[in-house]
């Protein structure tokens, strides 16, 4: 190839990598604000809020996350305001941070298995979902992805550059959830199987970075897992609290809490995830198919049989676990992602199949889009679809709009004063977190007297509190999720009435 030719190249592989990122963003960022936010939005949200309220966040092991993420979300929430945007903005970075890490597999797994996989990540109906969601797994699955990345740097290259990054995605992994145990137990236990198989996989090249420099890495790791954990130092309790954390995730993850799926469970094995893989995963699926027959080749490269059986191993372990939330999905789906661009390139290098083999990688990625589009853009909220879980009605704007709407109109109206008896009331607290005089009452502890300018109780508890109202209310009837009672608000007329004025005026 002549040298004028190689400035072509370069910006056709930059096309093609920007035109990944572009669908990748445009999914994830058109219509951010569309759905209501999510219960467990709702409670990130707030703490996030806490921390604007104490200068720290108290880690909690039965929170069961980590503390890095709250912070992430504070700072957005600081420089960009309390909205949707703001809250959801630091996951659809992370999960567009995936797909670009992907592409940077490149040296590791062929440039058209990276682009492949990219492709597969920036279309994945789950990864979308939940990339569009300020919840932890986006951060997770890059983490994942940083750790991966750097362990695949050191056994082919074993540079200094490598050992930061690994150490870095370990450090993230294990300063936002949990789970981090699960996924580095796969690795571990990946690379005994591994050195099982075949003991000569397991050689790496001469290391370029010396006792110092993982010294160095290890304490600026348990640096930042000390910074965090402790508050940014004004929680030293924090600290205490993390040798509370594996019990209490052991506890909460064979207990299922609701969350356990025996419609699929056959046997010792629940197939929930395969499931998810079948309806809406298709690249993933095909990923997982070829994860098994690497295990059965005789001759493959190292790293991706290590791949491999730590894909396999991190998905029947999220099996076996009683707690299943779909969200997860993502965090067990990437590395078959990436497989299926290994698979997809291989099989278009074999002549004879070629052809077919480009036709059936093209109706795999866009039923993939399909899906991705009818899932993230229509039924964002039908929860006959396996990944709107725990989702917020839509109807909650029924309470939420008109107090909004009185609080941007005139700023006094954030001192109205509201009582929410739910048993269950997030994301409330978030949505509302600019009004100072919300009560939230539990079974246990209920109001004493009804008398807010807003009242929010269950649709069985209605005729009671009406019977002890002073004063006419407005009621308005609303369904909060859909796994809840009906329930119904009381907005107090007077109040109301004198708003109707005012705009009247207006």
């Amino acid at each position: 190839m002549k040298f004028t030719h190689y400035p072509l190249l370069i910006t056709h592989y930059l096309r093609l990598e920007g035109l990944i990122l572009l669908a990748a963003a445009l999914l994830r960022l058109w219509g951010l604000e569309w759905k209501v936010p999510h219960f467990d939005e709702g409670i990130n949200g707030w703490f996030a809020d806490q921390i604007r309220t104490k200068g720290f966040y108290a880690y909690d092991p039965t929170n069961y996350h980590g503390p890095l993420y709250f912070y992430v979300l504070f700072i957005f929430q600081t420089l960009f305001g309390r909205h949707l945007w703001a809250l959801r903005l630091p996951a659809v970075i992370s999960s567009l941070g995936s797909v670009w890490l992907s592409l940077r597999f490149d040296r590791f797994i062929g440039k058209w298995a990276a682009r492949l996989a990219s492709l597969a990540l920036a279309l994945s109906p789950a990864a979308v979902f939940y990339g569009r969601y300020s919840i932890h797994e986006s951060s997770v699955v890059f983490s994942l992805m940083l750790f991966t990345f750097g362990l695949f740097g050191l056994w082919k290259i074993g540079d200094k550059y490598s050992l930061w990054i690994a150490l870095a995605g370990a450090t993230l992994l294990l300063l936002l959830k949990e789970t981090a145990v699960i996924h580095l137990g796969c690795f571990v236990l990946a690379a005994i199987v591994l050195l099982f198989l075949e003991r000569e996989a397991c050689f790496m090249p001469s290391q370029q970075w010396s006792r110092r420099d993982l010294i160095k890495a290890v304490l600026i790791s348990f640096g930042s897992l000390f910074f965090f954990y402790s508050g940014t130092l004004l929680n030293a309790e924090g600290l205490l609290h993390v040798f509370q954390t594996i019990p209490a995730w052991v506890h909460t993850g064979t207990g299922a809490g609701g969350h356990e799926k025996i419609e699929y469970q056959i046997g010792w094995f629940n197939f929930y995830w395969i499931a998810l893989m079948i309806r809406y995963e298709w690249p993933s699926l095909i990923g997982f198919f070829y994860a098994g027959a690497i295990l059965m080749q005789k001759k493959t490269l190292a790293p991706l049989r290590y791949l491999a059986i730590y894909a396999l191993g991190a998905l029947a372990a999220y099996s076996l676990i009683p707690y299943k939330t779909p969200w997860c999905i993502i965090s067990i789906i990437w590395p078959f992602a990436l497989l299926f661009g290994v698979a997809a390139q291989e099989a278009l290098c074999c002549t004879k199949i070629k052809k077919l083999t480009a036709g059936l990688v093209i109706c795999v990625l866009f039923g993939s889009l399909a899906l991705c589009l009818r899932l993230n853009f229509w039924h964002y909220v039908d929860f006959s679809e396996s990944y709107v879980y725990v989702q917020t009605s839509p109807e909650i704007k029924r309470v939420t709009e008109p107090l909004l709407k009185m609080a941007q109109q005139d700023p006094r109206n954030l001192q109205l004063r509201g009582q929410v008896f739910l048993e269950s009331y997030y994301p409330l607290p978030w949505i509302l977190g600019d009004f100072t005089a919300i009560g939230y009452y539990s079974q246990s502890h209920p109001p004493r007297k009804w008398n807010g300018d807003f009242i929010l109780v269950e649709a069985a508890q209605a005729r009671q509190v009406e019977q002890q109202l002073q004063e006419p209310y407005y009621q308005i009837p609303f369904q909060l999720r859909d796994a809840m009672e009906p329930c119904v608000a009381f907005f107090k007329k007077k109040k109301f009435t004198e708003m109707e004025t005012i705009e009247k005026k207006k």
